[in-house]
């Protein structure tokens, strides 16, 4: 068996605005998805999950993308863990057979999952999952593939799960580790200071892809709304020159502009708003949402204790923690021995 590991992330700027070609800065934190991947000797996937804001399950079906495991919990909830899941093992048992020129595509897994990333709260759930089970299912079959490859094809298996609405940014970001900048299909690593970040965790999960339809639906009914998105991108433009500069204050200042911006695109709530705000008031340099929105996450920066003290004080607010920056990317966690490395 071979387990992999990938960060989540926080969006210092730039949600909603990437999917439409503007630049995104998001920044992995020490936060993981851990994905274990063992081969079997049938078609089969079983998959068990824990952690994954779920109470846990066990299913075991075909693996065939048209079959749906039967279990008892919830369609949504089945769908959200599964789907990743599934397009993470067809992207590894795509990439082993263009690597070795060998078919896998009947090549079944026992996949363990298990996640300190709340699902659907913004901070990069699907993405580490994606990227880690990839990493993990491709060294289980024998080949090892580099982090931007891992990054493309976690890409493709999001762009298809997500029905052509993900971005670039998380699975980059993921498989990358650090800060990156994230501009259609330009994407790169940047250099960035240790960033006191603060997540406040209002324990709910927005839909994403209602979020995502939704700013699209404002883009192209409203020209202000089209200017919104620019606007974001702007902003994303000037927080790059700051984070080079390690201007702390700046990038506050701007994440700020960053949360209105999205707040007049719908895409906020009342709890994000409470903490963002309860932040702000505690003394933070800034405070955003992260993510799709509609729930989950705040982010902030603040190198004192007063915001996560405030934030855990706010109503609404179920959880709040200090995330370092982490600068790993996807790393496998369990190698896999020798002769299984010639026997695959």
């Amino acid at each position: 068996m071979t387990t992999s590991s990938a960060p989540g992330k926080v969006y210092l700027f730039g949600e909603h605005a990437v999917v439409y070609g503007e630049p995104a800065v998001p920044c992995a934190i020490e936060r993981r998805a851990r994905v274990t991947a063992e081969r079997r000797d049938d078609e089969l996937l079983r998959v068990h999950a824990d952690d994954l804001s779920l109470d846990g399950f066990t299913v075991e079906y075909s693996g065939s993308s048209e079959s749906k495991p039967d279990v008892a919990v919830s369609e949504s909830l089945i769908d959200a863990a599964m789907g990743y899941v599934d397009a993470a093992v067809e992207q590894a048992r795509e990439a082993v057979a263009e690597e070795r020129g060998e078919d896998v595509s009947e090549v079944g897994f026992d996949i363990t999952i298990e996640s300190d990333i709340p699902l659907g709260a913004g901070l990069g759930s699907s993405a580490a999952v994606t990227v880690a089970g990839i990493d993990a299912a491709t060294r289980e079959l024998g080949v090892e593939l580099s982090p931007e490859t891992v990054a493309d094809r976690a890409f493709q298996a999001e762009y298809e799960v997500q029905s052509g609405e993900a971005s670039r940014a998380d699975t980059f970001c993921s498989a990358m580790g650090g800060a990156v900048r994230v501009e259609g299909d330009d994407c790169r690593r940047i250099e960035a200071p240790d960033l006191p970040i603060v997540v406040g965790f209002d324990g709910g999960a927005g839909d994403t892809g209602a979020l995502v339809a939704g700013v699209r639906q404002l883009r192209e009914e409203y020209d202000f709304a089209a200017d919104t998105i620019e606007a974001i991108g702007d902003i994303v433009r000037e927080g790059e020159q700051a984070l080079a500069e390690g201007d702390i204050a700046e990038l506050g200042r701007l994440m700020d502009f960053n949360h209105g911006l999205l707040e007049a695109l719908g895409v906020s709530s009342r709890s994000l708003d409470r903490m963002v705000w309860a932040a702000r008031d505690a003394g933070a340099e800034g405070a955003k949402l992260t993510g799709a929105g509609g729930g989950g996450c705040v982010v902030a920066l603040d190198e004192t204790d007063e915001t996560s003290t405030a934030l855990r004080f706010t109503p609404g607010c179920e959880e709040a923690f200090r995330a370092e920056l982490d600068r790993d990317g996807v790393r496998v966690e369990q190698p896999p021995s020798d002769d299984r490395m010639e026997g695959a």
